[in-house]
């Protein structure tokens, strides 16, 4: 956040008459530091509107094109190929991650300009002498920071351990920061959701468009805490409280699973599955009514501002099928991809079961046909998977980030929105809190709740382990969550990474270890911070 001070130049008679006083020559620069404009309930929005700005910011980074990557290759879900960018090279690689590693640098810094933000919104709701609003304005805008402040706390957490904490704005340069005990960061992430929960937005029923407190639905909300909460609390160890914030979801009966057909395609080709995908349905107020938090996003060639960079999720996930003659982009194929990676041979051939719609043609595009009319003798002829061809230019992709602009004909940005929470993580969320307490039978019937959904076989407690539920969260939120941080969560991350995804042909992944469950501490920050030891993690 910046705020700038005006210097108001008045010409003749005022100019000379203000010369002659010192104070009207005295400037007064307000630094980036500066929160003096957050005090009243328009200074309040625009500084929380800001927070889904930086969020968006991180999500849709494109100068790195291979950002996405960076979060799936070398896990147990994917592989970079050939398309590679650059920056996603130390996930697979991982005799490369170093502290001079690019995506940890960007990350913690993002996260970290996230807090101070949030900050700064908190210590101006919770001044006394600020009287602008009143104390229900000022307990929802900072409900609304503490929820974002706890969201970059548990992910800097979850993928760097012990980070330094700050719970008030800075307002000068700090160059003594040291790492907090996990007690301490995990005790300030509770404390904020719990307020989060308690004076946050309840949502209206049904797909209204406005929340219950008339601001538009894609704003933060209770059950948005909530699922944040669940999150926090089983990477904590509490898996009782994960279970009760994950329980109050399902049982508001605000969300329900996406069973039948909606919204812009639902004459056309498709399942209920892959309606929630489609370009104008992803957002509750188009019918999703799974959806928890959908981080909204408008095309900035018909809005101007409506996305804040180039986000390459359909580039990264999608085939590069256009480089094969006979085949042109168009919508039914997601558009122009690249295919900067490539789903793993274990989602590909192992992990669904015969039947899963997850798995149906509409999710995972495994069957391409010839489209270009230039090429006649071609059209409507399925490609040939040959040789190199299928490991990014035909290869098997999910459809979830497809999308064909016309205003975009070279698709080098994508446009759609950001499914962040929806209800079937919730019951994922549920189950892997049950099985933790030794609810073996509680967290079946959580996964066959989803299996239902899914046409999938039915499970038993007896097939309950915290694999399988992983198995599951993959066959549910494939190309949604991001897995590098769900295996570093649950400690599972070199397990399954060697286990199910080490042979690939083209990069596979190496030099995985122990150490790689927390990221490298950026050396820029230890550097930088002078006056006090900022220690490197262990390994690195």
């Amino acid at each position: 956040m910046k705020n700038y001070s005006a210097i108001l130049l008045f010409a003749g008679v005022l100019t000379a008459f203000a010369s002659c006083k010192k104070s009207y020559l005295d400037e007064k620069p307000y630094s980036s530091y500066t929160p003096l404009t957050v005090t009243d309930s328009l200074g309040m929005e625009a500084s929380a509107i800001g927070l889904y700005n930086l969020e968006t910011g991180i999500l849709t980074y494109s100068g790195a094109q291979g950002w996405p990557s960076v979060w799936q290759v070398g896990t147990d879900v994917a592989n970079a190929t050939a398309q590679q960018q650059g920056i996603e090279v130390p996930y697979y690689n991982y005799s490369a991650l170093a502290p001079q590693d690019d995506a940890a640098k960007y990350i913690w810094g993002k996260y970290y300009a996230m807090i101070n933000n949030a900050n700064i919104i908190i210590d101006n709701a919770e001044n006394p002498s600020n009287t602008k609003l009143g104390s229900v304005g000022k307990k929802q805008v900072e409900a609304e920071a503490k929820f974002f402040r706890a969201y970059a706390y548990n992910n800097l957490v979850t993928l760097f351990g012990k980070v330094p904490l700050t719970d008030h704005a800075l307002t000068v340069p700090k160059i003594n920061f040291t790492r907090a005990s996990l007690d301490d960061l995990n005790a300030l992430i509770a404390s904020d959701l719990n307020y989060a929960v308690t004076n946050l937005a309840d949502l209206n029923a049904g797909t209204a468009k406005t929340n219950a407190q008339g601001k538009q639905v894609g704003r933060a909300n209770k059950y948005m805490a909530m699922q944040l909460l669940a999150e926090a609390y089983l990477r904590m160890g509490k898996n009782d409280l994960a279970e009760q914030q994950a329980q109050a979801i399902i049982n508001s009966g605000k969300f329900s699973l996406i069973k039948a057909r909606y919204g812009v395609r639902a004459g056309g080709a498709g399942d209920y599955y892959s309606d929630m995908f489609v370009y104008g349905n992803q957002r509750r107020a188009q019918g999703n009514a799974e959806a928890i938090w959908v981080l909204e996003q408008e095309n900035s060639s018909v809005v101007v501002g409506g996305n804040v960079d180039n986000a390459q999720q359909r580039r990264v996930w999608g085939a590069a099928y256009y480089q094969i003659p006979g085949m042109l982009p168009c919508d039914s194929l997601g558009g122009r991809s690249i295919g900067r990676l490539r789903l793993s041979n274990w989602v590909l051939y192992g992990l669904y079961p015969q039947g899963d719609i997850r798995n149906s043609q509409y999710n995972i595009k495994r069957q391409y046909y010839y489209n270009d009319p230039k090429y006649p003798a071609l059209l409507g002829k399925p490609v040939p998977f040959a040789g190199a061809d299928t490991l990014f230019r035909i290869c098997p992709s999910t459809t979830k980030w497809g999308a064909f602009d016309p205003n975009d004909t070279f698709g080098y940005a994508m446009i759609k929105d950001f499914i962040m929470m929806r209800l079937g993580e919730t019951y994922l969320l549920l189950a892997e809190a049950q099985f933790k307490q030794g609810k073996t039978a509680d967290a079946a019937t959580s996964i066959n709740v989803l299996r239902t959904r899914a046409n999938a076989p039915q499970v038993t407690a007896a097939q309950m382990t915290l694999d399988f539920i992983l198995d599951e969260r993959a066959r549910e939120l494939i190309g949604e969550e991001n897995r590098r941080q769900t295996l570093m969560r649950t400690g599972t991350l070199v397990d399954r990474a060697t286990r199910l995804n080490s042979n690939d042909a083209v990069h596979p992944t190496t030099g995985l270890a122990a150490k790689n469950l927390l990221l490298p501490i950026p050396l820029s920050e230890i550097q930088l911070n002078k006056d006090a030891v900022l220690e490197q993690n262990p390994g690195y």
